[in-house]
């Protein structure tokens, strides 16, 4: 192998602003094939969450002030797993040539003679305010719009930085840094300006522009954690803005913009709560992975920020016998039930692992636990015979002891579901499910019946390598945890344990679920179906009453 061969590629990747929805289409199919990823702290937990789990992953956790590795030894990073063979992501926040260094770590890749591209990202400067419902231009007001980094640098000029003073365009700081800023040019410009990386210089900021012949009356906002449920801006002018954020009290990320469009935030905002069922709520989702994405997609067109953290994931059980002899004699069971799109999916995997088509389930008829589960089986060109019109266990064997007893016998003494063996044929039924199943169906069914409960696949309870569920909590980051099962619920409880659960409101898609979360003592309420679309109706009721 030469050395070409051996060496990877790097991709410079802009992760956008936070919400995941803004991450671009070429760089989610990168991150989706990346070997290792080196990523900023200002990557969104929604982007975080799509690195596959194969990946190597380093936080390089760079914010103001406080870098895990200096950007010399990042650029360096980078090149060593490049020569690794490795496909290797750089994950930043925004985009990686607007004041992220991206151009340094290029130019560490070319003197190594590591290949590599650009993918851009969507920029915070425009991403933030337009969620914030200032546009950086507009005809009636401006003509031009200007992005500054408002991050200090060490006063390299040996002058005396005992006092705040102007130097030459430049902004000497308190702290002995100074801002390479020239203010006067800015003011000329008559456009619109967005500081990035600007909050702990605000008050320099205002102060230069105002020194420098700035209107006093110019508005002003600062737009606090852009694009996320929680995000929260502060309109002022450039002389009352220090104050007011003083006052009101700041967060970061954060940015700052300076303009007349400052004025337009209130009229044009739209993706708060006044303007969406779900604005300005973060939603936690712990369906299964392979589960999880279509709901989150319904909340995001509701306006909620979703956190998708899989709380538990499915294995198939391995060397599974039983589910061999069950699946080389279809042709003898009557139904089929399937309690979940996962066990649909299994079996019929399965199935084909074996050699076995759909021509084996010619005499069968399926029951399903609920839409979900119709769906899935649905999709693979079969249609359901029989669903309950509660969907949950206990309901769905109430509903096949009923269906099945009236095909059965007509001389109600002698129905298979009464706990008797009467019947001259005992209905055959396989029920492929979760090893954990329920025994609400069983106890429903009675022994009137030859079952077969087969477990095909096993639950894991999983944790995120990315979020620190005990942090957002504690710090009340998020409003609710969606639970689908007790499953999730026992999941969720497995990977966060040192939180006061009284405090997680908890919206369940049944009473079984909702049993799971008050036994921990959250904060629960139900969906009136046990189906995803009445779960997401229950969640907007309740912001609706709150």
């Amino acid at each position: 192998m030469n050395q070409q061969e051996k060496t990877g590629k790097v991709f410079l990747v802009g992760a956008g602003p936070s919400d995941p929805g803004l991450f671009t289409l070429k760089g989610k199919q990168v991150l989706e094939s990346a070997e290792v990823v080196v990523y900023d702290a200002l990557a969104g937990q929604g982007i975080l969450n799509m690195i596959p789990d194969t990946a190597e992953v380093i936080n390089v956790g760079k914010r103001a002030n406080h870098h895990i590795m200096p950007q010399e030894q990042i650029s360096r990073l980078l090149v060593r797993k490049a020569q690794e063979g490795k496909r290797v992501v750089r994950l930043k926040g925004g985009d990686p040539f607007l004041f992220g260094r991206g151009g340094e770590e290029i130019e560490e890749l070319i003197r190594a003679g590591i290949p590599f591209e650009v993918v851009p990202g969507v920029t915070s400067a425009f991403a933030v305010p337009a969620y914030q419902g200032i546009p950086v231009t507009h005809r009636d007001f401006c003509s031009s719009v200007h992005i500054i980094t408002g991050h200090k640098r060490a006063d390299r000029t040996g002058k005396d930085s005992s006092e705040s003073t102007i130097i030459s365009n430049h902004r000497m700081l308190q702290d002995g840094k100074v801002l390479n800023i020239d203010f006067e040019a800015l003011v000329r410009t008559k456009g619109t300006l967005v500081f990035l990386m600007g909050v702990s210089a605000l008050g320099d900021i205002c102060q230069g522009l105002l020194s420098a012949g700035m209107n006093p009356d110019t508005p002003a906002a600062l737009l606090m954690q852009g694009t996320t449920a929680h995000q929260r801006r502060i309109v002022a002018t450039v002389s009352t803005l220090e104050e007011e954020v003083r006052r009101q009290g700041s967060c970061t990320p954060a940015i700052i913009v300076v303009g007349e469009v400052c004025t337009l935030a209130e009229q044009f905002s739209w993706a708060d709560a006044a303007h969406q069922p779900l604005g300005g709520v973060k939603v936690l989702l712990t369906r299964p992975k392979e589960l999880i994405s279509e709901t989150a997609a319904k909340l995001r067109a509701k306006g909620a920020e979703v956190l998708e953290l899989p709380a538990i994931r499915t294995e198939r059980v391995p060397h599974n016998e039983r589910l061999s002899q069950a699946l080389f004699e279809l042709d003898s069971y009557q139904w089929i039930v399937f309690t979940s799109p996962t066990g649909v999916r299994i079996f019929f995997e399965e199935m084909a692992e074996r050699g076995i088509d759909c021509r084996a389930l010619r005499n069968v008829k399926f029951a399903v636990i609920g839409n979900g589960t119709k769906k899935a089986l649905a999709e693979l060109g079969f249609y359901a015979d029989l669903m309950p019109d509660v969907y949950d266990a206990q309901h769905l064997g109430q509903a096949l002891r009923e269906t099945i007893d009236f095909g059965c016998s007509s001389n109600s003494e002698n129905k298979g579901g009464n706990g008797n063996s009467n019947c001259v044929n005992r209905p055959r039924i396989l029920i492929p499910r979760a090893a954990l199943g329920s025994p609400e169906l069983l106890g429903e069914l009675g022994d009137g019946f030859q079952v077969d409960d087969i477990s095909t696949y096993e639950t894991r309870y999983e944790t995120s390598r990315f979020v620190d569920l005990q942090k957002e909590f504690s710090d009340r980051t998020i409003d609710y945890v969606m639970f689908t099962s007790a499953s999730t619920v026992r999941g969720f409880a497995g990977t966060v344990r040192d939180i006061d659960y009284a405090k997680v409101n908890a919206v369940c898609i049944g009473k079984q679920t909702e049993a799971a979360a008050k036994e921990l003592g959250m904060k629960t309420y139900v969906a009136k179906k046990a189906s995803i679309d009445s779960l997401i109706e229950c969640l907007c009721e309740i912001r609706q009453n709150t």
